[in-house]
């Protein structure tokens, strides 16, 4: 009873939130031409409300408790409508433990293996958005996802969504987009402000729609975090070909900034699939390449998508990372599932670094509510640098 009280509670204050920010305006808005195009604004605005309930359990070699997290994120969206092609947008995310016997980099709990998710509440987007015949520019707290977010994303996965604070510029046509933004600030995962100055350009052109290219370039640096700061520029390449469908991706790395290392890093990926009827079967191979002991980095992906779900190489190992994996996934009456083992070891020195099997349900009760099933197995291979560990989640989503 406790745990749905305090569910109401945050709900309705985020939307007694919500009511106040989109009403001010309204007081303004007078019997004009001026007036009624606020009104009409408003009218078009939306509010969105997910709310999104967590365990996660973590066995861990090298910890005598196993971690237990109960969490809620509690999310209210506010898009309001365009006028002179100027709108707003504003999201509030709460992050509530019902049980917090894990670490999570803010609650000193450092006998339990890590955790991800501190509570909190925070600004997760909050800008002004201009568009206008195919050319958009964001200025503020906002989304940036490229690609597959190999490189940028959003980590949305956690309770606590990566989002970008800077200035993003877009030009849209039937089959070119070009993609720059200029970021001074990265609120993270971790709830951290992560300064500096971070240039993001991607560009992608679609020969047709099974047919995709695209190019990117980021110059990363840091105020604090000096061997993040890098220079990358790379390119990815999407083609289906009826049941078949290939992707291939290529980069290099190199350092940037006030980075103290010197190196010049490789990263290589390619998959190959298949769809039989109701099955997909997929092969991919990927290369985080090592230079001077210095590996290829990527600090803005959103990493729990790659090298498996267990998190253990979020940060890229001195001597490289090389990850062999095979997915097999399907449906399942409404049951949408997945299977994937991957096979780790580094790039030099030939050394084992385990391997993992990822398996996952997903199914959707209607279109407001869905549930989640996933678990993360990974061995280390007698590996000393790195840890057996077995992760549990489960989950529901609810969404307004």
């Amino acid at each position: 009873m406790n745990s749905i009280k305090y569910v109401a509670q945050k709900k309705l204050a985020l939307s007694i939130m919500a009511t106040a920010i989109l009403a001010t305006p309204i007081a303004f808005a007078t019997e004009t031409k001026h007036g009624n195009g606020i009104t009409h604004a408003l009218n078009d605005s939306k509010i969105d409300v997910n709310l999104r309930a967590r365990y996660e359990g973590v066995d861990q070699d090298g910890f005598d408790k196993n971690a237990e997290a109960l969490t809620l994120k509690s999310r209210i969206t506010i898009s309001t409508g365009s006028y002179h092609n100027f709108s707003l947008g504003l999201e509030v995310d709460d992050v509530h433990a019902f049980i917090d016997d894990y670490n999570s980099q803010k609650n000193g709990n450092t006998q339990y293996p890590l955790v991800l998710d501190p509570q909190g509440t925070d600004i997760n987007q909050a800008y002004l958005k201009y568009l206008n015949q195919g050319v958009s520019v964001t200025v503020g707290r906002q989304r940036i996802l490229h690609n597959n977010q190999r490189f940028v994303g959003g980590v949305s996965w956690r309770q606590n969504e990566q989002t970008y604070d800077g200035v993003r510029a877009q030009y849209q046509t039937d089959k070119l987009v070009i993609d720059y933004s200029y970021i001074h600030n990265i609120n993270d995962i971790a709830a951290n402000d992560v300064q500096g100055d971070f240039h993001l350009a991607n560009a992608k052109y679609e020969f047709n729609k099974n047919q995709v290219i695209s190019a990117f370039g980021y110059l990363l640096d840091y105020d604090i975090a000096l061997t993040n700061s890098s220079n990358t520029i790379g390119a990815l390449y999407q083609g289906n070909f009826n049941d078949l469908f290939v992707n291939a991706s290529l980069a290099s790395q190199s350092e940037h900034g006030n980075n103290p290392n010197n190196y010049n890093a490789l990263y290589v990926n390619a998959e190959v699939g298949y769809k039989l009827n109701a099955i997909v079967l997929l092969a991919g191979y990927e290369l985080l390449g090592s230079d001077s002991g210095v590996a290829f980095n990527t600090p803005l992906a959103t990493k729990h998508k790659f090298n498996g779900w267990a998190d253990k190489f979020l940060g890229t190992p001195n001597e490289g990372l090389q990850d062999v994996y095979l997915t097999v996934k399907g449906k399942l009456s409404e049951i949408n599932w997945s299977a994937t083992y991957h096979k780790f070891s580094s790039d030099q020195d030939n050394i084992d670094f385990g391997n993992e099997l990822d398996l996952i349900a997903n199914y959707k009760i209607n279109n407001n509510y869905s549930m989640l099933a996933k678990i993360a197995h990974y061995n280390d291979g007698g590996s000393s640098k790195i840890t057996d560990t077995n992760k549990l989640w489960l989950q529901l989503t609810a969404q307004f």
